[in-house]
């Protein structure tokens, strides 16, 4: 009996430690990142795991005049990659009814039209009363909001600062390529 017990004590221990970690490593994690969206496959992505990697967070849309920009999202994910950096897509139909599938119909799409291989949330909401806790947090840090789909949001590796562009601006277009290799550079 006291065996059980010393083994009770212990693994109670443990398990106090591990969620003391947990909870500490949660407290470390900056507000624009401290959230947890599920992915188009429905497994949870924790964006506390991106901490330490600038990370460009943009609105998708299947049907836009802008999803061509997938291509340069996808090139730009695979030029930087290996430098700690990430593309998160988050497909949203607030804009122009331009996102109407299911989560499968927008993965499916991504990957055979685009090859789409950086991570992307399930259909979400980037403006309005139910927006997610990441484009909210980015909106209170930059003082703008998505106008359209395609925004662009850059992160940088503490997550302390994050900078907008407009949903015209290709992936690709200067300013924020040397903006992303600046933060990559701190």
């Amino acid at each position: 009996r006291k065996r059980v017990l010393s083994m009770f004590k212990k693994s109670l221990m443990l398990i106090m430690t591990l969620f003391a970690v947990q909870t500490a490593v949660a407290a470390d994690c900056p507000k624009v990142l401290n959230s947890s969206l599920n992915d188009l496959n429905g497994e949870p992505i924790n964006f506390c795991d991106y901490q330490g990697k600038v990370i460009l967070a943009v609105n998708t849309a299947s049907r836009c005049g802008n999803t061509p920009q997938y291509e340069a999202l996808e090139a730009l994910f695979q030029k930087y990659n290996e430098k700690d950096f990430v593309v998160v897509g988050f497909p949203a139909n607030n804009f122009g009814n331009q996102e109407p599938g299911s989560n499968e119909d927008i993965q499916e799409f991504c990957k055979l039209n685009y090859g789409v291989s950086f991570p992307m949330v399930a259909k979400t909401d980037v403006v309005g009363n139910n927006t997610n806790a990441v484009f909210t947090e980015l909106e209170a840090m930059t003082g703008e909001i998505p106008r359209w789909n395609f925004h662009k949001y850059l992160i940088s590796r503490d997550g302390e600062s994050a900078y907008s562009f407009t949903a015209s601006m290709s992936p690709m277009n200067a300013k924020i390529v040397s903006q992303l290799e600046a933060l990559l550079e701190e």
